[in-house]
């Protein structure tokens, strides 16, 4: 069979993989590599496959219906995403009225969600997959005229909604190519990058699922789920031996898990058989606050630049109520450990959790003063459908729309949708535009971050960070005026 992956078009340059699909504020666009997953998978299992990013280029509608015609595929693989869903759907439905015939199915964490409703936004739409879809697409492929065999699936079957038996979450993560190798054959690596990365970047999992509980993370409770599994130390150590060798153009490494390290044995083992190769890579993680300094200085010494850690407030009943299972003196024994390793952390703050109020915003930023990361995010805390924080938002009526097509700004990210009766949304957004005015802009910080990066390649990767953020912000002021 012959299986066309596609990222949609959409006018801005939206990150549809990432965890916050929106237009970065420091011009980050990440791999397309949930569909470059499945596309490799799907390519083992024999089928031709192609995988097409229309977003890295901002290729047209057009551009995509010669793509497809040009491969003449079997079957379309489409990701979606909750604020592009309606552009999505209109592009399904473009693709029909221009000819393309093959059979269309859905993906993403989105129609995990929410598959009976997307399902019949358009008669287009032949099936949708719900959860990790790698195993599910490549069943479908061979499966496409009987399609209740194929777990992980959703159809309209004679106009009533119809759903297979779940999918088990995929344990053998050793089944995979590398997915570096997907990249290489179908996209350029020029055209992402992180901005708290060095560039040319890569992503790459060692590890798929997060068993803490966290009420507004979306993966977890999407696509992944709470089973944690992963790659054996061997199969990773060899994608990354084959970056060195194959793609030495890439000058970073993020390891894209939810948690990287959360066996810290596992981080420790890894480290060492990465320094017993002697591989001199430079890479990058998620991690958590409970990071052990032990692994902090293994990490170190193996190549790690940067942690990128979810703090998310400075107040603990605020912790309490997301289930982040952390407490602020953990925060500060991170920060504290983590200079002490010398690793660079990149720290994430929500406003506008559960039981936000004005004065517990303001602790947080005091936190964030305190913690003194390299980088900082404040952004307003939005629930996404199939999370808990959405379930309770909607219920309680905190939610400003129910409409998806508002839950972007004109610029492309993601608007404020939640006003709480104390705390409305204006108010969420000024604090959020503030917080990080002012603490990019504090004397203090300014010192650190020109002490902190004399090495000329981070002095460029900050300068083309501060320059993005720079065009946002005169960007926010004029949206701001228009609306």
């Amino acid at each position: 069979m012959k299986i066309f992956f596609l990222n949609p078009p959409y006018p801005q340059k939206i990150s549809r993989a990432s965890r916050w699909p929106e237009v970065t504020k420091s011009g980050t666009l990440y791999y397309p590599f949930w569909l470059a997953y499945a596309c490799g998978f799907a390519q083992k299992k024999g089928h031709e496959v192609f995988l097409f990013d229309a977003i890295a280029k901002l290729n047209s509608r057009d551009d995509v219906v010669d793509k497809i015609k040009k491969f003449n595929p079997d079957l379309l693989v489409i990701e979606t995403t909750t604020p592009t869903i309606y552009s999505d759907i209109e592009t399904i439905d473009y693709l029909r009225e221009r000819g393309v015939g093959a059979k269309i199915v859905v993906v993403g964490s989105h129609p995990t969600a929410l598959p009976e409703e997307t399902l019949k936004m358009s008669e287009n739409i032949d099936f949708l997959t719900i959860a990790e879809y790698d195993f599910t697409v490549e069943e479908l492929a061979r499966n496409l005229a009987t399609p209740e065999k194929v777990k992980g699936l959703a159809y309209l079957k004679a106009g009533k909604y119809s759903q297979t038996s779940p999918r088990e979450p995929i344990t053998d993560l050793d089944s995979f190519p590398f997915v570096s190798k997907i990249y290489q054959e179908f996209l350029d690596v020029n055209d992402y990058g992180y901005t708290l990365a060095r560039h040319p970047m890569i992503q790459i999992f060692y590890a798929r699922g997060c068993p803490n509980h966290c009420v507004f993370c979306n993966f977890p409770q999407t696509l992944t789920g709470r089973t944690y599994r992963k790659r054996s130390k061997e199969n990773f150590i060899e994608e990354l031996e084959y970056i060195k060798r194959e793609m030495p153009e890439v000058k970073e490494i993020f390891i894209e898990d939810d948690t990287f390290a959360i066996v810290p044995k596992d981080a420790e083992e890894i480290c060492e058989m990465m320094i017993k190769k002697k591989l001199n890579l430079t890479w990058s993680v998620n991690a958590r606050v409970s990071l052990p300094l032990k692994t902090m200085q293994k990490m170190k010494k193996a190549g790690c630049r940067l942690l990128v850690v979810g703090y998310e407030s400075g107040n603990d009943q605020i912790l309490l109520n997301i289930k982040k299972g952390t407490t602020v003196e953990m925060q500060k024994q991170f920060a504290e450990n983590a200079r002490k390793a010398g690793l660079k952390v990149f720290g994430c703050f929500m406003l506008g959790l559960p039981g936000e109020t004005k004065e517990t915003m303001q602790e947080t930023f005091e936190l964030a003063k305190e913690l003194k990361p390299d980088m900082v995010f404040f952004q307003q805390a939005v629930p996404f459908p199939g999370t808990e924080f959405y379930d309770w938002a909607k219920a309680k009526g905190f939610m400003t729309t129910s409409d998806f097509r508002k839950w972007f700004n004109p610029s492309g990210q993601l608007d404020t949708i939640i006003n709480y009766p104390e705390l409305s949304r204006r108010e969420i957004e000024e604090t959020r535009d503030r917080f990080m005015k002012k603490f990019y802009s504090s004397p203090g910080y300014i010192w650190r971050t020109f002490i902190r990066n004399l090495n000329p390649r981070e002095s460029v990767r900050v300068l083309k960070g501060f320059w993005a953020y720079l065009k946002y912000r005169l960007t926010r002021k004029e949206t701001i005026k228009s609306s």
